[in-house]
């Protein structure tokens, strides 16, 4: 295992803006589907795991409805490549936490195709000390697998980590990992529902983080070290 604890982070919607272009996509594929669903409604699921999205949202639509959905999802998405952001204070809280002798993991179960377009939208790899991505894992959030296996390929238990989401999905995987869980609002989910679903702390967005590290969970890790 390994001595440096670890700073699990979730990236869409927490260190990239990109939630609401997911929204968009998908709602563009469900309309070419001929099952249109409202943009709110759509919302409220982004953050959980894909194949549970479609399901629940295609009302159990036969698979090759589904594929077709998702399909339609990653062609929308990628033509909107051009508009995702790294949310403000994204590198400058991931330097932060590396300063501090803390690993940075990237905790996503986004496809590698989507996974390769955030990466690059943050241009943070050498920062970063392990990432996980939808390839590790059958099921993903809510499912606690996704922070078990970035805990893996972090050599850490959960006592000596901390997740940091945006969505109620992301909460109640840590809480089924038993790790702390830091919310920011920049996903577009209430405080009272990121307090309410069990998060340790709430803070608007990651520079937000960033200005008030210390009174975060994630100084009780700095002062492990």
């Amino acid at each position: 295992m390994s001595t440096r604890p670890a700073v699990l982070f979730d990236i869409d919607g927490t260190l990239v803006d990109s939630n609401y272009l997911h929204v968009h996509a998908w709602q563009r594929a469900f309309h070419d589907a001929g099952l249109p669903v409202e943009a709110w409604h759509i919302h409220r699921s982004i953050g959980m795991d894909g194949s549970t999205l479609v399901d629940e949202l295609s009302k159990g639509a036969d698979d090759d409805v589904q594929k077709r959905l998702k399909d339609l999802h990653t062609r929308y998405y990628e033509g909107s490549a051009e508009l995702l952001t790294a949310l403000p204070g994204a590198r400058q809280l991931l330097q932060r936490v590396a300063e501090s002798d803390l690993q940075v993991v990237l905790a996503t179960s986004a496809p590698e195709n989507e996974l390769a377009m955030l990466r690059a939208t943050l241009s943070c790899d050498d920062l970063v000390s392990a990432i996980t991505s939808a390839e590790d894992v059958e099921e993903a959030k809510p499912k606690p697998d996704i922070v078990n296996v970035a805990l893996q390929k972090a050599g850490v238990t959960a006592e000596h980590a901390v997740f940091v989401g945006d969505t109620v999905w992301d909460v109640e995987a840590s809480a089924r990992a038993n790790v702390a869980c830091i919310g920011v609002l920049s996903g577009g989910v209430s405080r009272g529902e990121l307090e309410k679903a069990g998060a340790a702390a709430v803070f608007d967005d990651v520079q937000d983080l960033c200005e008030h590290l210390a009174d975060s969970p994630i100084a009780d890790l700095i002062e492990r070290r």
